[in-house]
């Protein structure tokens, strides 16, 4: 994504040596990337690893900005299938049976 806005910030530049109206849109391609873009994919790591709780990792949730914070998703993901398999046994073991077949 950063290329992407790179690159066509750096064609705005090139088109704005014409026409100054074109470097006013670049400087706010950058300012909304910067704004949104960046900030938005941090944060969408840090509430998924704390919504990871109620389940929404396991639905393939957004994609860990470091190893540190797919390892704490991981490690809280597979607490919490050892808590299911330990309060409900029963259950658990007819999943793995359907999921042996």
């Amino acid at each position: 994504m950063g290329t992407i806005v790179i690159s066509g910030t750096v064609v705005l530049v090139l088109f704005g040596f014409g026409n100054h109206v074109w470097w006013l849109a670049a400087v706010a391609v950058l300012f909304l990337y910067l704004q949104y873009g960046r900030d938005s994919s941090s944060s969408s790591s840090s509430s998924a690893s704390s919504s990871s709780a109620s389940g929404s990792s396991s639905a393939g949730g957004a994609t860990p900005s470091s190893y540190r914070a797919y390892r704490d998703r991981r490690d809280k993901q597979a607490k919490w299938e050892r808590r299911y398999q330990r309060e409900r046994p029963l259950e658990s073991r007819r999943q793995a049976r359907e999921k042996s077949k």
